[in-house]
């Protein structure tokens, strides 16, 4: 997919990951619908961007605020909005509403946009979703936030399953990142004691990078590739 002209609509877009994945799909020659609770980065990432960049400010939770922003008709969807993966009290002992909270934000809300945005994606002539999930929805280790790490894991399956999609013109992928080397990221990584900070961070153009290979290489659907630090990407099979 040419991504020149298209309409790309980021979730989470006001800082960090969000905002790297946005200014990077403007440089390629998208429009950007910058999408964020938080208003102040927000602005600011659509500054970065100029104007071929609109903000629209929303909680992913509401539903219909979620159907509202949809209205855009996305050609490219990168659902990146999620979090709380180290906030406290966690399940067991955070209440029905907190986890739930969770859930909602990290899982139901990608699937939602997903679900919003295809009929205008076919209609388009084809489309692209890209996910955003995480390192701790891997595996069977323990994690701090069993909710964020469910949530990440069930995001991982939901791409895979969404692959005879393509038949539709449409493309789910979803890309896995460890600890990324965001301006938050990386301060709490100096924090560390040098002995605890283990390998580097994925920098922030690898992660874009990944984003901008899964909107142009329309061979890819229903693929999901893991960014770990100190290796190079590699697809999960």
């Amino acid at each position: 997919m040419d991504i020149t002209g298209k309409v790309a609509l980021v979730t989470g877009a006001a800082v960090g990951i969000g905002r790297a994945i946005a200014v990077r799909l403007a440089a390629a020659g998208a429009s950007v619908v910058v999408a964020d609770l938080d208003a102040s980065g927000g602005q600011q990432t659509c500054e970065l961007i100029g104007s071929s960049a609109r903000f629209v400010q929303l909680d992913m939770r509401d539903d219909d605020a979620v159907r509202e922003l949809m209205a855009c008709r996305p050609q490219i969807l990168v659902n990146n909005a999620g979090g709380g993966a180290v906030l406290s009290p966690c399940f067991p002992e955070a209440t029905v509403s907190r986890w739930t909270a969770s859930l909602e934000v990290n899982l139901r809300a990608p699937m939602l946009t997903t679900q919003l945005a295809l009929d205008g994606m076919e209609a388009a002539g084809g489309g692209c979703v890209v996910n955003v999930s995480s390192t701790a929805g891997l595996g069977f280790g323990v994690h701090v936030s069993p909710e964020y790490s469910a949530a990440k894991a069930a995001l991982i399956r939901f791409t895979s399953t969404l692959a005879p999609l393509r038949d539709r013109g449409i493309r789910v992928n979803c890309v896995v990142p460890d600890w990324v080397a965001t301006p938050r990221g990386v301060r709490e990584r100096d924090d560390l004691a040098p002995a605890d900070r283990g390998l580097a961070l994925v920098p922030l153009d690898t992660v874009t990078d990944t984003v901008v290979r899964f909107v142009e290489d329309e061979t890819l659907a229903g693929r999901v590739i893991l960014l770990d630090r100190g290796a190079e990407p590699r697809f999960l099979d």
